[in-house]
């Protein structure tokens, strides 16, 4: 074989590898943009439902799209198009409205027109108390090696979407003014209700959220790891990935 001819088919290999690399970012840019995104949990914001060091996907068709369903926020339309509202119970990432770009996890609480307020740690959503049950103590390691201790409440919303919530002690956040949901918005707590900046905290930057700012809904945990471990050390993974959360369904 000639020197010519090796280059030619040295040139030709280097071009499909090029072309298999574009073709693979754009077919993942594709996937991330409009059918799911992989978030991480970085704070304890939604424990126990979700723990730091949980992966998961996350919906990116289930509220339709806005401009936040694009990389940087540089969608090239206003509004929401294919549009699906988000139902009581759902938990969403969404953009955080005071910078726009800031990524959030919370539970949708209340809907447009709804009044939420929280008095003596008993979530009231128009007016009247939502159920709730005590169902035992929470123990998690917390990040400096440290217990973190808590009772579980199991809530069970109106429109009958159940889960558990922390109560760690009395806190600013169990007694608030009455909220009242303006249209086009939603309004977002934490499960872990001691430790959660959400809608009901002034100074959160979360606030109502704009229906234009949801992102998507969380659907699965694909991949749990204790928080004191890293995903790529893979030689832990024995005594550091949490099993029994991997492949868990989310409400």
């Amino acid at each position: 074989m000639s020197a010519t001819k090796q280059r030619a088919e040295s040139k030709d290999g280097i071009w499909e590898t090029v072309k298999v690399i574009v073709e693979a970012l754009l077919l993942a840019l594709v996937v991330r943009t409009f059918l799911f995104q992989p978030f991480s949990i970085p704070s304890g914001s939604m424990m126990h439902t979700l723990l730091i060091g949980d992966y998961l996907f996350v919906s990116k068709y289930s509220y339709g799209y806005s401009k936040y369903s694009f990389p940087f926020g540089l969608g090239p339309f206003e509004g929401r198009i294919w549009a699906s509202a988000p139902k009581a119970g759902d938990i969403v990432v969404f953009k955080l409205p005071a910078d726009h770009s800031t990524d959030y996890i919370k539970r949708v609480i209340g809907l447009p027109g709804d009044k939420i307020q929280m008095k003596g740690g008993v979530l009231f959503i128009n007016g009247q108390p939502v159920k709730r049950e005590n169902t035992g103590e929470f123990v998690e390691k917390g990040p400096f090696g440290n217990e973190i201790k808590a009772q579980i409440w199991r809530e069970t919303l109106p429109n009958g979407v159940s889960y558990d919530t922390l109560d760690m002690g009395t806190t600013a956040g169990d007694d608030t003014r009455e909220f009242e949901v303006p249209p086009g918005h939603y309004f977002m707590m934490g499960d872990n209700r001691d430790n959660s900046a959400d809608s009901r905290i002034d100074g959160s930057g979360v606030g109502y959220v704009p229906f234009d700012h949801l992102v998507g809904k969380a659907q699965i945990i694909f991949f749990s790891i204790d928080q004191s471990a890293k995903p790529w050390m893979f030689w832990t993974w024995p005594s550091t990935v949490r099993v029994d959360r991997m492949l868990s369904m989310l409400n």
